[in-house]
């Protein structure tokens, strides 16, 4: 497949869109729905005007048609309007890509087709991705990394002219994840509920969302960078005592992470400084982000960094039952603790 680069992004996307430059066809592909669904939305309600969508706007999905249909679809020609609409959803449901590929060789100028292609890529050995990047667009829309949602949740509130506390961004990032339609949804609903207040806290979180602003991944993350042993336990206790909270199982890959960067930070060139190892790691939230990362480097050497990564595997593997007959995911987070904090 083509480098990454060589793709469209989302923003050049909309704002060509938004001025009125569409393309003949669009292949949007990738593992993360939320700007495929954004983009594949933005041209069913902006491309045609809503008196010409009923004879010129054409939705199917992939596993309901053939190449061939869709190939016939996208040759006609628009009635009454300058340009018609054929948007295929769920593509990668498309068995054959042939047909496609030889509509693409001479696309109709009148059509905008759309491929709304989730939960992966076009195979890169197929001539789909650079026909398609010949005549129209190709984007890929890719997960979210976890230091990158904080950025996401705040740009996102700031599209509703809110704004959110840091630790309120980090507690919305844990709880939900990288599902970003679950989380613009949930942020839909958190805005609702500010009413006239435009601020978004850690207390509207916990009351709105159902995250706890004392017993949560964040809060554990940072007991343990600052070697607060007492905090840390009442935490994980609180996890295990609470199914709802998602349960010790969350907590593992939450860490895990956390380990895996500190463990990076060691070679940022000044790692005493938050936003010199904010930049070398790449975290949007800046030096407030960094905090926990330069507190730990001055609580655990390198070595134990690298020690605890191989705990948190070992910990993570017993809570899928390999080599665990009996010990609960609670006993085996109080025993990870203590292999972290000794």
């Amino acid at each position: 497949m083509a480098k990454k680069e060589q793709f469209a992004s989302f923003d050049s996307i909309m704002r060509d869109m938004k001025a009125g430059l569409y393309k003949p066809v669009y292949l949007l592909m990738g593992e993360e729905a939320y700007y495929i669904d954004r983009l594949t939305d933005y041209i069913a309600e902006n491309a045609l005007r809503e008196e010409e969508r009923d004879f010129n706007q054409t939705i199917v999905f992939g596993a309901d048609v053939t190449a061939a249909q869709v190939a016939d679809m996208a040759r006609r020609y628009p009635m009454m309007a300058e340009r018609q609409v054929v948007i295929v959803k769920e593509a990668q449901n498309i068995k054959n890509w042939e047909k496609i590929e030889q509509y693409l060789e001479k696309p109709q100028p009148t059509t905008i087709l759309v491929f709304a292609y989730k939960n992966g890529t076009v195979d890169g050995r197929k001539k789909i991705t650079s026909m398609v990047r010949q005549v129209g667009v190709v984007f890929v829309s890719n997960k979210k990394r976890d230091y990158e949602l904080p950025g996401f949740i705040s740009a996102y509130l700031k599209t509703k002219e809110c704004t959110i506390d840091n630790k309120a961004a980090l507690m919305m990032a844990e709880h939900i994840g990288s599902d970003l339609n679950r989380m613009t949804s949930e942020l839909d609903k958190l805005v609702i509920a500010l009413g006239d207040d435009r601020r978004v806290t850690p207390d509207a979180v916990e009351h709105q969302i159902g995250v706890s602003k004392d017993y949560n991944g964040f809060e554990l993350r940072s007991a343990i960078a600052s070697r607060d042993v007492l905090k840390a336990n009442k935490i994980v206790n609180y996890f295990d005592k609470n199914p709802k909270s998602g349960g010790p199982f969350i907590l593992v890959p939450m860490l895990f992470g956390f380990f895996q960067n500190l463990f990076l930070a060691y070679y940022a060139p000044r790692r005493d400084n938050e936003n010199d190892v904010a930049q070398w790691l790449e975290l949007r939230g800046g030096a407030w982000a960094a905090r926990d990362y330069v507190t730990a480097m001055r609580n655990y050497s390198g070595t134990k960094v690298m020690q605890i990564v191989d705990m948190l595997r070992l910990t993570d593997a017993k809570m899928k039952g390999l080599d665990n007959p009996n010990t609960p995911p609670g006993e085996l987070m109080r025993e990870l603790l203590a292999f972290i904090f000794h």
